[in-house]
C-alpha cells in the first residue's frame, strides 16, 4: 500500500442533505418538515405536550424530597490503600490526606469528604487523616501499627 492508494471505508463519508432545492430533490419546497404549524418553525416546544390534556408529569405526584443536610462522602477501603502503597502510588512514609487520596486515584477529584472502611486489609503502616472512619477501620490501621487521625468536615458551601 502506498501514501497515495489511502482512502476511507465505503459509507464513512456521508453528504449533508441539502433542502429547499427544488422539486426533484425530493426534499423541495417545507425540506421534509411536512406542512405548516409549530414543528414547521424553528425552537419548537412540544416535549411532553399532549394536545391540551394535562401532560404526565404533572398528573403524576411528587415523591420524596431533597436533603439539604446530607453528608456526601467518598469511601476508601482498607485493602484498596494497601493495593495503592504495594503499587507505589502511595508513600506509606508520608501523611496520607484526602488530596495524596485524589492524586493516586482512590477517591474522585470532585470528593469533598472521605470515610475509611475496614474492607480488606492493611499490612502497612499508615498516617490517615480523613473525614469519617468506621470503628473496625481504625482498629485495623492501629494493630498495624498506623494512625488515623478523623478530621473535622469543609463546611458545606
Amino acid at each position: 500500500m502506498q501514501l497515495n492508494e489511502l482512502q476511507d471505508n465505503k459509507g464513512a463519508k456521508h453528504r449533508k442533505m441539502r433542502v429547499g432545492r427544488g422539486i426533484g430533490s425530493g426534499k423541495g419546497k417545507t425540506s421534509g418538515r411536512g406542512g405548516k404549524g409549530q414543528t414547521a418553525r424553528t425552537g419548537v416546544r412540544i416535549n411532553g405536550f399532549e394536545g391540551g390534556q394535562t401532560p404526565i408529569h404533572r398528573r403524576l405526584p411528587k415523591r420524596g424530597f431533597n436533603n439539604y443536610t446530607r453528608h456526601e462522602y467518598e469511601t476508601v477501603n482498607l485493602g484498596a490503600i494497601q493495593k495503592a502503597v504495594d503499587a507505589k502510588a502511595l508513600d506509606a512514609g508520608k501523611a496520607i490526606n484526602i488530596e495524596v487520596l485524589k492524586q493516586a486515584g482512590l477517591v474522585r477529584k470532585a470528593a469533598v469528604e472521605v470515610k475509611l472502611l475496614a474492607k480488606g486489609a492493611i499490612t502497612s503502616k499508615v498516617n490517615l487523616d480523613v473525614h469519617f472512619a468506621s470503628a473496625s477501620a481504625k482498629a485495623a490501621v492501629e494493630k498495624a501499627g498506623g494512625k488515623v487521625t478523623v478530621s473535622a468536615a469543609p463546611a458545606a458551601e
